[in-house]
């Protein structure tokens, strides 16, 4: 948190940050947007960059400030409960419109348009919880309109999957994805760079000195942010800036966005990313893999990361490793996780994929001998920053009723699966690779017997993010623990469930 101490339990907030409060998760964007004739209480395009770095994050956001309202917000909402002129444009922010509907906050409070407005919750895209908003009036102002509003919020990292996914009957669809659709839809023809609306410009940020080769319909030497940092956008073919895939490599091997756009990066020594551009020989090597999770520290993930649990390791190979799942279903629940920073399993090498394989065929010796089968499931989410596959076995005796049971869940979502049945594992892989999109959202799950469900999420669609792990917990009886974040193993107990699984399969691992 950066910002200055006014006094006691009242801070000024600078730039752009996260911080948790009693249990709840908060991040905000302080001030206006910068301008060459303001400097101060502003806040810059590095800022904005910083927010939407922690929206890849694991978790929801509990509360988002901003000065300004978001532009859009009346959208869909009851025109009955909107304040008069509060549907106009002053007071409000296209980039905090922006910034909201990637954070996707349960509760996001604004000030400065000069009234209250509490807008019904609305859904967000990806997500299966909504968002309250509350634009709050100057204090002491002349109408007596609300600058105070009391709140009683329940940390989202303590509530039940059930708690975070209810919604209201007033419950209204995102007003940003009406922006959205109104943005596209005005676009027609392709128009060039320098003509772009300020409700483009999170796409890119430096000017590129260089033409690359990109995927998309982009014109100018301005790069697509959010496909380099992410890898898909939004906008696809329709979208003004180019989807670069060198600089998306580079991205991918850790190198700086400002260093690729500008030459330099004005964080210096304490950038934490490369400032030089890095070749593939260089990214192949092992080292230079796992040096690769360095660009992102946070990453629950990443083995160079700060936050990762090395208790729970139990195989380390050269482009996956095989841990302890965290709050396991079962005793012997375990992941498989790619060493590279990457947020599919789907899309990645060749010989990442021969690893994967050999990883898949040990354990399920190795389950076997315990009278076992096994399900893998994935939840590739297009906002996912690091792969797992899960790992969940279960008794031989339940295997024939798996398959029904993820269709049943699917019935209640309204969804149905693809289903396909193959004569091995490798088969079944080669399969979900060519049906995988990484500009959307992908379920599957390889079944015991061969079988593969698969289901691409449309954007409009509310997909629960636990509901590979929710469908297993019903199987297995094991109802309490549907939520990695309710169960309350200890560092020893997981220790020993790690000791216990390397000893059992020790000889069938395939790094011994």
């Amino acid at each position: 948190m950066d910002g200055l101490k006014v006094c006691n339990n009242l801070y000024w907030l600078k730039g752009s940050g996260k911080f948790t409060l009693h249990g709840l998760s908060v991040v905000y964007l302080s001030g206006l947007q910068s301008s060459d004739s303001q400097q101060f209480g502003t806040y810059s395009q590095d800022d904005v960059d910083a927010l939407r770095a922690i929206a890849e994050d694991p978790g929801i956001v509990d509360l988002f400030l901003t000065n300004k309202w978001p532009s859009g917000v009346t959208n869909k909402a009851a025109t009955s409960d909107v304040p008069p002129r509060a549907s106009e444009p002053f007071g409000t922010d296209s980039t905090v419109a922006e910034l909201v509907a990637e954070i996707k906050p349960r509760y996001h409070i604004a000030g400065t348009k000069g009234m209250f407005y509490a807008r019904e919750p609305y859904s967000n895209v990806d997500a299966v919880h909504v968002t309250r908003f509350i634009g709050l009036a100057p204090v002491g102002n002349k109408d007596k309109q609300k600058f105070l509003h009391a709140l009683s919020p329940t940390p989202a990292s303590t509530m039940s999957a059930l708690e975070i996914k209810t919604k209201s009957p007033n419950t209204t669809l995102s007003p940003y994805m009406y922006i959205e659709g109104t943005a596209n839809a005005k676009e027609g023809a392709k128009r060039s760079s320098d003509s772009v609306s300020d409700s483009d410009s999170q796409y890119w940020r430096y000017d590129v000195s260089q033409k690359r080769q990109k995927h998309g319909a982009g014109d100018g030497n301005r790069l697509c942010f959010k496909f380099v940092s992410s890898g898909s956008c939004p906008r696809g073919e329709t979208c003004n800036f180019q989807h670069d895939m060198d600089a998306r490599e580079q991205s991918l091997r850790g190198v700086c966005f400002d260093f690729m756009n500008k030459g330099k990066c004005e964080r210096g020594t304490e950038c934490k990313f490369k400032h030089s551009l890095q070749d593939e020989g260089e990214s192949n090597s092992h080292k230079k893999r796992t040096g690769d999770a360095t660009r992102s520290t946070e990453c629950w993930f990443c083995l160079s990361s700060s936050k990762i649990e090395s208790h729970l390791f139990i195989s380390l190979g050269e482009h996956y490793y095989c841990a302890l799942a965290k709050g396991p279903l079962v005793e012997d629940h375990v992941l498989l996780i790619p060493i590279g920073h990457s947020p599919n399993t789907l899309s990645l090498p060749s010989e990442c994929e021969i690893e994967l394989g050999k990883f898949q065929d040990c354990l399920k010796k190795f389950y076997k001998k315990q009278d076992k089968e096994v399900v893998f499931f994935e939840w590739a989410s297009k906002r996912s920053t690091h792969a797992n596959l899960q790992v969940v076995p279960i008794p031989s005796a339940k295997a024939a009723s798996v398959q029904n049971l993820f269709h049943l869940a699917a019935d209640r979502l309204k969804f149905k699966f693809t289903t396909t049945k193959f004569s091995n594992s490798s088969d079944g892989r080669k399969s979900l690779r060519t049906q995988f999109d990484r500009n959307f959202s992908f379920f599957y799950a390889e079944l015991p017997d061969g079988t593969v469900l698969s289901h691409l999420i449309e954007e409009s669609e509310n997909f629960l993010p636990q509901f590979g792990r929710e469908v297993m917990a019903g199987l297995l009886n094991k109802a309490d623990r549907d939520d990695w974040r309710k169960c309350t193993d200890s560092k020893e107990e997981e220790t020993k469930m790690v000791e216990k699984f390397k000893s059992g399969f020790e000889e069938f691992d395939p790094n011994n």
